[in-house]
């Protein structure tokens, strides 16, 4: 049996030699273990219910060097049972740590080695009941409903019913107040806003009906086989973005909904959520890339996306290859809208008429071209690239830049193969420099950091689950 290579003997020599003028990577680390949710025991998969995994699913700056990191529904690469997708009763969670950037000197030539540092660990709760199907009920010593990454924990009716306890956190972004976080899930679709110091669920932000499905599976391939309009299992609201000024929410979906073409076409949406009322404002059209042919059309997925401004944003495309899927990374990019220039397509349905309203895009950073000039091999680059946030200003070469941290989705494997070798798989943080020029318009987010905010301390311990059916 092998012994897992270290990611630093497969990736030899990492020099800052930017494929993109003014866009350097200054700094990478990585993150494995147990997290400090306080949970013991297994899951039905095996794995441990406290398993440090998936960090890279969605990240957001909470201020300062702190960052929060959502997990998705949890492990589910270990087959134990078909009819639910292999998920388990994995407790939706976000994670708080620093990446260890104050301090840190850095320079366009050399690739800073980072320490992140976790912090806390907050489970994801209702104060209310919540339907949990065939899945076992998660309850906590004090009352709180958990949620679940159980595919079977639902009743019947709309996809959207806040009630069903089944949730799969696939963005993450930091309230205005600094005390509040959004989440935005695939399940649903569904926005939560969740306290930041309890995890508890505060809010819902209802999505139209057309996001939804009715007919509900706890497999996916069967709830994409028999409905006509909604969400694709699995592809529902990916990324989640918060103007700085915190009134505004971006969120888009990984694919199209089924009556726009679902995975066989090329347009998804975006929409936008005002606070102050939680109504949805606008619906934009977004065109996905090509990376098939014009006979065979195959098309990327979106991953995230992040406010440079109130009106322009970053948005991450990407395939599924490299590390991970044992295979070669190809199509990892980074690209820049405007949606004050957007036209709204809340009525309009089909590929082809949200094809001719697609807001204008331009690729911002090719992260495989980026990665490679820094010593990746297209088999060592994360196959899931998913999270996206600005971080705070570092000098890099005594000249201030932004920072953009760029994260992967390692599905909680801590090894994976590549070409039959077993191979480090870590949770993964890499550290973009990007000089002023290129973000003209980059304003940071606003996040009050107030002393009350004690995070680190929740108390969760002690905590006691009880399951039953």
């Amino acid at each position: 049996m092998f012994a897992p290579r270290l990611l630093a003997l497969l990736v030899p020599a990492l020099v800052a030699t930017s494929a993109h003028a003014g866009i350097a990577l200054i700094g990478q680390g990585s993150l494995s273990g147990t997290d400090l949710s306080g949970l013991t025991g297994t899951l039905e998969n095996g794995q441990a219910a406290n398993l440090l995994g998936g960090l890279g699913s969605a990240i957001a700056w909470a201020g300062g060097d702190t960052f929060l990191l959502a997990p998705d529904r949890g492990p589910n690469a270990v087959n134990w049972n078909a009819a639910v997708d292999n998920t388990t009763s994995w407790i939706p969670r976000f994670q708080t740590l620093s990446l260890g950037l104050s301090g840190t000197s850095f320079s366009s030539s050399s690739v800073a080695t980072l320490t992140p540092t976790l912090s806390a660990t907050t489970l994801l709760s209702s104060t209310t009941a919540l339907n949990y199907g065939s899945a076992p009920v998660l309850s906590g010593s004090n009352g709180q409903n958990y949620f679940t990454g159980r595919s079977d924990a639902f009743d019947a009716g709309l996809s959207t019913n806040s009630a069903n306890a089944r949730l799969d956190p696939e963005g993450i972004r930091v309230a205005g107040d600094g005390k509040s976080v959004y989440v935005s899930d695939e399940y649903g679709p569904y926005i939560y806003r969740l306290d930041r110091a309890t995890g508890e669920r505060t809010g819902v932000i209802t999505l139209p009906d057309k996001f939804a499905v009715s007919n509900l599976s706890a497999v996916g391939d069967t709830e994409i086989a028999n409905n006509t309009s909604g969400r694709v299992a699995n592809k529902g609201m990916e990324g989640l973005a918060i103007t700085p000024d915190g009134k505004t929410l971006v969120g888009i979906m990984q694919s199209p909904l089924i009556q726009d073409g679902g995975t066989n076409a090329g347009v998804v949406r975006i929409v936008t959520v005002d606070l102050a009322t939680g109504k949805v404002t606008h619906e934009y059209a977004y065109q996905l890339e090509n990376i098939g042919t014009a006979a065979k059309p195959k098309y990327t997925g979106i991953s995230e996306i992040v406010a440079i401004n109130d009106h322009e944003f970053l948005i991450d495309e990407r395939d599924g290859k490299g590390l991970g899927d044992d295979s070669k990374a190809v199509f990892k990019k980074l690209y820049h809208v405007d949606l004050s220039t957007a036209q709204d397509v809340s009525n309009i349905t089909g590929e082809s008429a949200l094809a001719a309203k697609a807001v204008g895009k331009s690729v911002f950073a090719d992260l495989a071209a980026l990665l490679k000039a820094n010593g990746y091999t297209d088999r060592m680059i994360p196959a899931k690239i998913e999270g996206l946030a600005f971080g705070p200003d570092v000098l890099v070469d005594g000249v201030l830049q932004h920072t953009l941290i760029v994260t992967n989705d390692n599905d909680f494997l801590d090894t994976v193969g590549v070409n039959g070798v077993p191979t480090a798989n870590p949770n993964q943080f890499f550290v973009f420099g990007i000089s002023g020029d290129l973000l003209a318009g980059y304003e940071a987010q606003r996040i009050p950091e107030p002393a009350s905010l004690a995070l680190a301390a929740l108390g969760l311990g002690g905590l006691v689950l009880r399951r039953k059916k």
